[in-house]
Parts: C-alpha cells; sequence; structure tokens
C-alpha cells in the first residue's frame, strides 16, 4: 500500500469517527419526570423588573415570582451557574417590549421554542369556526409522578392543605414542634438557604432535577447550605416558627416553577 493510499484510508476514519462523535454528542438528554419538549414557558410579567438585593439568588427570586429559574435566567442572558449581584436588575420578561399577548408554544428537537402566535379560542355553530378573541395559553399540568421517591419532610398533621391559585395556599402547613427535624423529601442539591424570601422566614430551596424544586419555611435553624447535596430523609434544619404564627413546617413542590399539591406525590400515612 502506498503512502499516498494510507493517508487517504486515514482521512476517511478521522471523518466517519468524527460525524459518529457529532451524532452522539447531538443526543437530547431528557429530563427525569418531565420531557423538555412539552415545557411551557413561564408566563411572564412585561414590564416588571426586581433589583437584586445582597445575599439573593436567581433560584429565590424566581421562586418568589412563580417563574421557572431557566426563564428567569434566559430572559436576563445569565448563563450557569447563574451568578447575579447586587444592584443588578433582572426583567420578569423576554427582552423586546413591555407588553405582548400570550404565546403558544411548539417543541423542536427536545427545545421549547417560543411562536409568538395567540392561540384563539374557537366556537362552532352552524355557519363554521368562528374565531373569537385570543386567549392565553393554558399552563401545563404537572405529570402524576414526579419520577422522586418523596418522603414526608415533617411528622405531624397537616393543618393546611394546598389550595390551586390562592397565594396564600401554594403548599401544604405541618404542625410540630420548635426544634423538631425538618427532612428533605427527595435527593437534590440546595439552591436557596436563607431569610430573604418576605412570608417564609428561614427558607430552604432544593432543586430534585431541571423541572422539580421543593421548600421548606419557618424553620428555626437551618442546617445546610446552597450547593450542597442532600438525601431523601437527611435533616436540613429544625422547625420553628420563623415568620409564621406558631411552629410548623411550610412545604411546597414546584414542578417547572408552579406551586403543585405536595399531598399528590407523598406517600399516604
Amino acid at each position: 500500500m502506498t503512502h499516498a493510499t494510507r493517508a487517504l484510508k486515514l482521512i476517511a476514519l478521522i471523518t466517519a469517527l468524527g460525524v459518529g462523535l457529532a451524532a452522539c454528542t447531538s443526543t437530547v438528554v431528557r429530563e427525569s419526570g418531565s420531557s423538555r419538549g412539552s415545557r411551557v414557558v413561564s408566563q411572564p410579567k412585561y414590564g416588571s423588573t426586581v433589583k437584586v438585593e445582597r445575599g439573593e439568588t436567581l433560584y429565590g427570586i424566581a421562586f418568589r415570582n412563580g417563574i421557572d429559574f431557566r426563564d428567569l435566567a434566559a430572559w436576563n442572558n445569565i448563563g450557569s451557574p447563574y451568578t447575579i449581584y447586587p444592584g443588578q436588575t433582572l426583567r420578569l420578561y423576554p427582552a423586546g417590549g413591555s407588553s405582548r399577548p400570550a404565546t403558544t408554544t411548539a417543541s423542536s428537537g427536545g427545545t421549547t421554542v417560543a411562536t409568538g402566535k395567540p392561540r384563539p379560542a374557537t366556537t362552532t355553530g352552524t355557519v363554521g369556526t368562528v374565531a373569537t378573541a385570543p386567549k392565553p395559553a393554558p399552563a401545563t399540568g404537572a405529570p402524576a409522578s414526579s419520577g422522586f421517591s418523596w418522603r414526608w419532610p415533617a411528622d405531624g398533621h397537616v393543618i393546611s392543605r394546598y389550595v390551586a391559585g390562592d397565594a396564600g395556599r401554594q403548599g401544604i402547613d405541618i404542625a410540630g414542634s420548635s426544634g423538631q427535624a425538618v427532612r428533605a423529601g427527595a435527593d437534590g442539591v440546595v439552591v436557596y438557604s436563607g431569610a430573604g424570601l418576605v412570608g417564609y422566614g428561614e427558607l430552604i430551596i432544593i432543586k430534585h432535577n431541571e423541572a422539580w424544586l421543593s421548600a421548606y419555611g419557618h424553620n428555626r435553624k437551618r442546617l445546610v447550605n446552597e450547593g450542597q447535596n442532600v438525601k431523601a430523609g437527611q435533616q436540613i434544619a429544625e422547625m420553628g416558627s420563623s415568620g409564621a404564627a406558631r411552629e410548623m413546617l411550610h412545604f411546597e413542590i414546584r414542578y417547572n416553577g408552579k406551586p403543585v399539591d405536595p399531598q399528590i406525590y407523598l406517600p399516604s400515612r
């Protein structure tokens, strides 16, 4: 075999390997308990901004405003690990205007894409289908299963239940005593540990994957720090009454930034 022939074969082999590697790296990774292709972009708050205070995190700001942290980061061109700074102004809506109609979303290759086209409601009569005024696209409901084996975060009776659409009842309240153990509901990483969110007292937020978060409020003492990995059932705090009228744990589960009923996912007891 001549040197020229060997060189041509080597080039062909490298080219084939390059194509194969490119195909491998383009694989779409699906999120546990959620398909990225079906994720709906958070409802923007056009015209609204927040100024970052010392000690705040992007996760905390997104949580407080009911926005998926990925959308808040994208709207403000903030990449992972989502570092923000005191005095920084964050938009609660995409760049490009202060008011836009609600948009439907389309899935392309596992990525959520805003189409920018209002979805008109329709009615059907004897003369055919008539378009009426556009309405916001309905939010995608949370799946029946999250893919996690949730554990109760504290012992005690549920004294307040989740009510959809009620800003004051976005989770459940579990009665207990001061100093009682508060435990992680599932494996994850702590993305917020502080007291900067009004109404939650000493609060811990755990990220379980890109779609699911859980929150633990009104603690007496926080035992974990941001960035720390935790296991389901691990004690993360001591129950207290910070920001509340009595000793209790306020527990929330959020899917793509939106509160869901924790008792759908917690085991029966």
